[in-house]
């Protein structure tokens, strides 16, 4: 059985049912799914943890503390939730990138 882990970001013009994708080996599933708000995020957590399996559930740094805990809530103690964040100079990069985009 492979490990299966969902890939959660934002993006202002995100539309989950359309902007996802699966990358799999034999050992390895990744699904990958851009989310626009807290409520689709859940709801990307909660199906995907039902119909797939997932194991874990890694979030871009733009959850908060506040959209962790329910995402972790959501999904119940048998799936790990962490959050990708970056160091100081790394965040002000991104940043502004996403401002230069609009976002």
């Amino acid at each position: 059985m492979a490990f299966k882990v969902l890939f959660l970001a934002h993006a202002p013009d995100a539309e989950p049912e359309k902007h996802r994708c699966v990358i799999e080996t034999s050992k390895y599933k990744l699904f990958v799914v851009l989310v626009k708000d807290q409520h689709q995020a859940v709801e990307a957590c909660k199906t995907l943890v039902k119909e797939e399996g997932i194991h874990s559930i890694l979030l871009c740094p733009g959850f908060t503390h506040r959209n962790v805990a329910e995402i972790a809530e959501a999904v119940g103690k048998n799936v790990a939730v962490a959050v990708a964040r970056g160091d100081g100079p790394s965040n002000r990069v991104s940043m502004e990138v996403r401002k230069r985009e609009g976002w």
